[in-house]
């Protein structure tokens, strides 16, 4: 029997596919038994219009045997065969598919036929894991069987076999361990059953193997020391029908709560489920959960966003990142597409357009979803917000605020006056006439933003203060800038846009202590004014230019050597008893005002929550005063 050789361009391709093409090695399963659900398929089909077929749609079923001794792994088909001419065109030329020239055939006599997998690179997958291929197959509807065997690029032979009924067995002779690699996990029934799981669940036909199971024999069942027994069972591995399959109005939220519980391990039910199916120029079905609460590693470099990614039921990809938009990275769920080929690597679907259209319309999805949420289930919404609403914030500053405009009306800041969550339109709405911006104020929390001096002002004309108390708040409004025409401005800043005609006079009178102040601080402030914000606190600090105190404390904690400072502004309440003071004793002992002047300045340091330079000294200088 003579060896033909693969044509030099297979060579290539199957050295390239091993080791280029598929990163993990257990994906040789997915591939075989794709290819036999697509024999399987051809068959079934034919067998709607030919009573010879003898087989109904419940007799079609996978076999799966692993045998230790021998090192084989067996997968037998029950489905249409192949003749030689198929082996030549089919396994001969690795990239041949025979599956799309079957459908691309019959597509005109039934619109709805669905073929998984194309025989070829995929079949050759089976090489990272076995020396050598045995494929014993006999085509429906011919009398001669045929052996196609081949130990890798070297070539492979075609011989006439005896084989009784229509199918196709693949012996797979399993590698010998080496140092790096244990082909021996290849063999094991556990093994063999969660690879089905994993990548071949929703197959439409049964998958079965034979599994060796332990129980407590009968005779011994009541006695203290039970004798057990092996014995074995032919177990179905697959589930066969995606849930997703299924119409929504078939599938209670129990069954979808306990998918998501079992499918991504999840301890918590999901705040809502979104089940999508689309036709048109792409066609997918996706079913997506928000989760109740974050992950424990959801905000660390471990954590894997993405989708699991179906191609008519069989597993892609277990996180394809490029389903989701980074800020909406918190999304479980599945993709499912007949569009896409099971033969594709991640660079690949970085360009594939069809993944490129799902990805924009689940994006779509998602934010409808939680925009609905937010409109008609507040309270789950605000739930989703404590466990996410960073996430989305991060996504108003990413990538130069490039998605600032779709995700602005859900994202919510705690409100001085509602005492709770509001979003930056309900502010707006309730905003006074008078009123120029959209105030907000920051601090470690809602108790610590309440006593801040810089908030007098605002709290005295009744206008409304977002609190911002991550880290991630200002930064998010500083990336907005503007909300419905309304500028942003922090508590902390020099000029709130609001003045009386009492400040602006007492400013005036007061060049003296003002000028004096400055020049005992030097170059500790950029500037000392009189406040136009403050009421019964004697000091405060704001900052100027471009730079806030939250800023200057983010990046100083991320970058100690960066040094970064805030320009500081000393505000005077020029009314309150210790400023008084201070001035009294600008003409009668000045070496006590500037006491008074550090005092007052470290104390704006304190209540602004930034470091003191030398905290031994603030508290000697308070003692001598007292």
């Amino acid at each position: 029997m003579a060896k033909k050789q693969f044509k030099s361009e297979s060579k290539r391709l199957l050295d390239l596919m091993i080791n280029s093409i598929y990163t993990h090695k257990e994906i040789f399963l997915r591939e075989i038994i794709s290819n036999a659900s697509d024999a399987i398929d051809k068959l079934c089909f034919i067998s709607l219009t030919d009573d010879k077929v003898g087989l109904d749609r419940g007799d079609f079923k996978i076999v799966l045997k692993p045998d230790k001794e021998s090192r084989t792994l067996t997968i037998t088909d029950n489905g249409i065969g192949m003749n030689k001419d198929d082996l030549e065109n089919n396994l001969g030329t690795i990239a041949s598919s025979g599956s799309l020239k079957f459908k691309q055939s019959m597509e005109e006599k039934q619109d709805d036929i669905d073929i998984i997998g194309q025989f070829g690179v995929g079949f050759y997958s089976a090489f990272m894991v076995a020396k050598k291929i045995t494929v014993n197959t006999k085509k429906y509807g011919e009398d001669t069987a045929y052996c196609w065997q081949s130990s890798g690029a070297d070539g492979y032979t075609i011989s006439e076999i005896e084989k009784e009924n229509a199918g196709t067995e693949i012996i797979l002779e399993i590698k010998d361990n080496t140092d790096d690699e244990n082909y021996d996990e290849f063999l094991e029934q556990y093994r063999i059953q969660g690879l089905v799981k994993k990548y071949s669940d929703y197959i439409r036909y049964p998958i079965v193997m034979d599994m060796t199971k332990s129980r407590v024999k009968e005779e011994t069942k009541d006695s203290d020391k039970p004798e057990y027994e092996d014995y074995t069972e032919t177990v179905t591995l697959n589930s066969m029908i995606p849930l997703w399959q299924r119409r929504k109005k078939d599938v209670t939220q129990e069954e979808y709560d306990k998918f998501y519980s079992e499918k991504f391990m999840a301890m918590d039910k999901p705040l809502k489920t979104i089940v999508t199916s689309v036709e048109g120029v792409v066609t997918y079905k996706a079913l997506l959960f928000i989760p109740s609460v974050a992950p424990y590693d959801y905000y660390t470099k471990e954590y894997k966003k993405g989708l699991q990614l179906y191609s008519s039921g069989v597993l892609i990809m277990d996180n394809c990142e490029e389903l989701l938009p980074e800020h909406f990275r918190f999304v479980k769920g599945i993709v499912d597409s007949a569009d896409l080929s099971l033969n594709i690597s991640r660079e690949m679907l970085q360009h594939d357009r069809h993944l490129i259209t799902i990805a924009q319309n689940i994006e779509k999805k998602i934010k409808n979803e939680l925009t609905s949420m937010l409109q008609n289930d507040r309270e789950n919404y605000e739930k989703f917000f404590n466990a996410f609403g960073r996430q989305l914030k991060y996504g108003v500053v990413s990538d130069y605020g490039m998605h600032k405009k779709e995700l602005q009306d859900l994202i919510m800041f705690y409100s001085s006056s509602e005492k709770k969550l509001v979003t930056l339109s309900e502010y707006v709405d309730r905003m006074k006439e008078d009123q120029k911006f959209i105030y907000f104020a920051t601090g470690e929390n809602a108790a610590a933003i309440d006593t801040l001096p810089q908030t007098e002002l605002i709290r005295s004309k009744g206008y409304e203060i977002l609190y911002c108390t991550e880290e991630i708040d200002e930064f998010t409004l500083q990336s907005l800038m503007t909300y419905k025409e309304k500028k942003f401005c922090s508590a902390m800043n020099d000029d709130l846009g609001i003045e009386t005609e009492e400040n602006k006079e007492d400013e005036e009178n007061k060049d003296a202590l003002l000028t004096f102040v400055k020049e005992t601080l030097g170059d500790k402030v950029a500037e000392v004014t009189a406040s136009k914000k403050l009421v019964s606190h004697p000091v405060c600090l704001t900052a100027k230019g471009g730079i806030s105190f939250e800023m200057e404390k983010y990046f100083n904690s991320v970058q100690p050597d960066a040094n970064m400072k805030a320009q500081r502004v000393l505000e005077l309440n020029l009314s309150h008893p210790a400023v008084k003071k201070m001035e009294e004793f600008i003409k009668s002992d000045v070496d006590r005002a500037k006491k008074y002047a550090e005092v007052l300045y470290s104390q704006a340091l304190l209540i602004a929550g930034l470091p003191l330079e030398n905290p031994s000294e603030y508290t000697d200088l308070v003692c001598s005063i007292m």
